[in-house]
């Protein structure tokens, strides 16, 4: 059997969470312990919130390459505020918060979601739905046979559609950059959460060929030579880490793993690290090769002007954390307390954060 480390209720307990926001501390500080309370009043929140509130899910989402209010843009970002509430009831019944309604909640909002949204194999109109799919694996042995069988089929065709994709690729760029990095990403969290080992070899293998040709022995991605901006090297670097993340799961370390041209995502977080630490600044964008990043920018949406913003980096840099303990001062510096997503991620894997 694929999976190594089998996900069970209780693993995310409130002690787990105090851990995982307690920062370096040996025992939980008050400041550990208010955040604790924040991140359990938000999970039962977002529990009574999805029981009163109907799934939004809609036949076809796209954001990428358009503006606000432009076709589908607006409608699609509302629809996608389903996938976060989703994660976080799924997290809620782990915890132990409302008893069962976070499974139940969590349960109504997957299978609405496989039911009516037909996936377009576009990652960046779907990366945010790798929710849906981490929601599943938490879930997935909680609910009846036919219901994991309609599931499991829906992420395996969803997943199948960009192995064929990627299989008729030819030398764009959106098969080497931030693009390819978040099929990776889709494909390795629905190989897990489907337990499925035929795409997670399909996945691990994609990932060592993206080391491989996203970025130098030295760390530079090919974003950031296409782009001119840091803001798209997290765009690009977090997505793998997500992907490692699953694969650690599996008792596989992708993070460190180095390409023959010594290519690592390690290396690439180590670049990234003097921007983060202000010890170099970098205005976004100036010269970009991409036409709507211009237009993006005329437009006035944020990020697109001025110096990149460190801040936008604190999951990313929470996230390595799960990796390499050293970063975590910068991963604090960035944001005091980890991301719901990065305690998460500490219930899956079951070690300390740091």
């Amino acid at each position: 059997m694929m999976i190594r480390y089998r996900l069970c209720r209780g693993i995310l307990t409130a002690a787990a969470l105090v851990a995982a926001l307690a920062g370096y501390a040996a025992q939980p500080t008050p400041l550990a312990s208010s955040a604790l309370q924040r991140q359990t009043s938000s999970l039962h929140h977002a529990v009574l919130y999805a029981r009163h509130h109907e799934p939004q899910p809609i036949p076809r989402l796209h954001t990428e390459g358009t503006l606000p209010h432009h076709g589908i843009y607006d409608q699609s970002v509302q629809a996608k505020k389903d996938l976060p509430l989703m994660l976080k009831n799924a997290l809620a019944w782990q915890a132990g918060i409302d008893g069962e309604e976070g499974l139940r909640q969590a349960r109504r909002y997957v299978l609405a979601w496989v039911t009516t949204w037909q996936p377009t194999a576009n990652p960046i109109d779907e990366t945010q739905c790798g929710q849906l799919v981490e929601t599943w694996q938490r879930i997935r042995s909680q609910v009846p046979a036919s219901e994991r069988q309609t599931v499991d089929r829906f992420l395996t065709r969803w997943a199948d559609s960009y192995l064929r994709r990627i299989a008729q690729a030819n030398q764009a760029m959106i098969w080497r950059n931030n693009w390819q990095s978040h099929r990776i990403k889709l494909l390795t969290l629905i190989a897990v959460a489907t337990d499925n080992a035929r795409l997670f070899d399909q996945s691990r293998a994609l990932f060592r060929q993206q080391i491989a040709r996203n970025m130098t022995k030295t760390g530079v991605t090919v974003d950031y030579e296409d782009r001119d901006a840091l803001h798209y090297v997290v765009y690009d670097l977090q997505p793998l880490v997500d992907a490692a993340l699953a694969a650690r799961g599996q008792g596989e370390d992708w993070y460190h793993w180095r390409a023959d041209n010594g290519a690592s995502l390690a290396q690439a977080i180590h670049w990234l690290l003097p921007y983060v630490n202000g010890e170099k600044t970098h205005p976004e964008f100036v010269h970009s090769r991409v036409k709507f990043d211009r237009t993006r920018a005329n437009a006035g949406i944020k990020g697109f002007t001025g110096n990149f913003d460190a801040r936008n980096a604190s999951d990313l840099l929470w996230s390595a954390t799960l990796f390499d303990r050293t970063l975590g001062p910068v991963a604090k510096a960035l944001s005091p307390q980890p991301p719901l997503s990065v305690a998460g991620a500490f219930s899956l894997h079951g070690t300390p954060l740091l």
